[in-house]
């Protein structure tokens, strides 16, 4: 390979880094504006939380049909049209003119998200081969994913408070037209060798409803409660469109997810830890940050340059996650992330209600960058370990999907046991309110105790389900060719 074809694929790299980093800031960035954004366009208490879930429903929904798009229509050409989706939606989203108007358009750019996010892991899988090179890339790509979501807390209060809450979205314009541009100059183009040309249309249809549904039901117990009989009426639904699109690609010529992925097991482990790890860090976000502004009173920049530790050590220590997996393999580093990861949200439990930055925050933070950069890294690498190009899009887009739920699911949870315990605060301290210092601090650090509990039982069934280095260099090939021959 020649010098310039080598620095073409690095710079390729960045390219597609830099739309994964807008897809996963927007997660985040609308969290902190969401006040602003309430006050300008008079939106109702019950309606502000669709601003974050309309884009959520999309992007969770979408991505596994997204994934398998790429795959099957070009995977630099799903990228352009996603991205170019996500460009046009985050300026709609900056001149929206009311409450319906902000909701639409940030369901449109979580469809965007929705497409670039497989397309741009498909492309780095395909670009770099299996090895010390695509551990390298995707020690990158760990990095930006694990602190993007830091990161968008600390752009969105310090855009919302040096302009409006509309910079929140227009900041990815510039960014998403550049990246337009020269995609066709530096990302070739790919796409499945199929002997086929069929779209499981069906199987498309079931899990991109059901996800949908499940996300929306997730977000409705949060606000409706568990029992209700629309949530659980939307959950079974969802549950049983999930179990008719298993049902649709076991019979399926040309199923859209093929079940003989999962026979790689380092596949299965790094996707079920990243369900369990969504779950947990998306949930630890949400709860420190309604720490940090309601009992500590920070204010939406002080709450985003305190994530800046975070931000920092997941990025620093990305580098090293990405050599020692390439050293020792997977299964050691994985299970050691999620372990220190549990520590970190062990260490958040104990937060008191009049809390100091560096003396409390501060070593938590370290510990739970460090946990993230040696989780993020060794999952994405054995999420597509020993996967074919056939199937590089469905495998990116089934990884992103895996965290995407756990996260919704994980926040729903979280969001009801510290409602519940600080309810239970409340009734056994007469005269404490339910928004008091003392109350909140207590249902979280309770919540925070059952994320740690998340996060272990993803180091556990991460250290089971994944093999050896050497025992996945035997069965690579075996695993190959059945999976080309689905």
């Amino acid at each position: 390979m020649s010098v310039q074809q080598d620095r073409k694929r690095w710079l390729a790299l960045a390219v597609i880094v830099a739309a994964q980093f807008m897809v996963v800031l927007d997660v985040a960035i609308v969290n902190v504006a969401l006040p602003s954004i309430k006050t300008d366009l008079h939106f109702s208490e019950s309606n502000l939380q669709w601003v974050i879930t309309a884009y959520s429903i999309l992007f969770g929904g979408v991505l596994l049909l997204g994934g398998r798009l790429a795959d099957i229509l070009g995977r630099r050409r799903l990228f352009i049209v996603g991205l170019a989706l996500f460009t046009v939606s985050s300026l709609l989203d900056g001149l929206a003119w009311s409450e319906g108007s902000l909701i639409a358009f940030r369901a449109l750019q979580g469809l965007g998200a929705a497409l670039v996010s497989p397309a741009a892991l498909s492309i780095l899988t395909t670009t770099f081969a299996e090895g010390r090179e695509r551990n390298l890339a995707l020690g990158i790509w760990g990095a930006v994913s694990g602190s993007g979501a830091a990161a968008g807390v600390l752009l969105g209060g310090a855009l919302t408070s040096a302009f409006s809450w509309s910079w929140i979205f227009f900041v990815n314009i510039p960014v998403g037209v550049l990246v337009l541009a020269v995609t066709p100059l530096l990302v070739r183009e790919s796409r499945a060798v199929l002997n086929h040309r069929h779209f499981d249309a069906a199987g498309a249809v079931s899990i991109t409803s059901g996800l949908m549904l499940l996300v929306y039901a997730m977000t409705r117990a949060t606000q409706h409660g568990w029992g209700t009989t629309e949530t659980i009426g939307l959950i079974a639904a969802s549950v049983a469109l999930i179990l008719a699109f298993v049902v649709i690609e076991f019979r399926s010529k040309a199923p859209l997810l093929p079940l003989a992925i999962f026979k790689l097991r380092t596949l299965a482990g790094s996707n079920a830890a990243g369900l369990l790890l969504g779950a947990a860090l998306f949930s630890q976000f949400f709860l420190l940050t309604l720490y940090m502004q309601q009992v500590l009173h920070y204010s939406a920049l002080q709450t985003g340059v305190a994530y800046v530790a975070l931000t920092l050590t997941i990025i620093s220590f990305s580098g090293v996650a990405q050599a020692l997996a390439t050293r020792v393999g997977v299964r050691p580093l994985l299970p050691l992330g999620m372990v220190l990861a549990a520590g970190a949200l062990v260490l958040y439990a104990q937060l008191p209600v009049h809390g100091h930055y560096f003396w409390d925050l501060f070593p938590a933070f370290i510990v739970s960058g460090f946990g993230l950069a040696l989780a993020f890294v060794p999952m994405s690498i054995g999420a597509l370990a020993g996967v074919p190009s056939s199937e590089a899009g469905i495998a990116s887009g089934l990884l992103n999907t895996s965290q995407q739920i756990g996260g919704a699911i994980g926040v729903a949870v979280a969001t009801t046991i510290a409602t519940t315990f600080t309810g239970h605060y409340v009734s056994s301290h007469p005269g404490v309110g339910a928004l008091s210092g003392a109350a909140l601090t207590h249902g979280f650090q309770i919540t925070f105790y059952v994320l740690a509990a998340i996060a272990l039982a993803g180091a556990v069934v991460s250290g089971v389900l994944i093999e050896s280095r050497a025992k996945a260099a035997e069965v690579e090939t075996v695993e190959d060719l059945a999976l080309e021959a689905a």
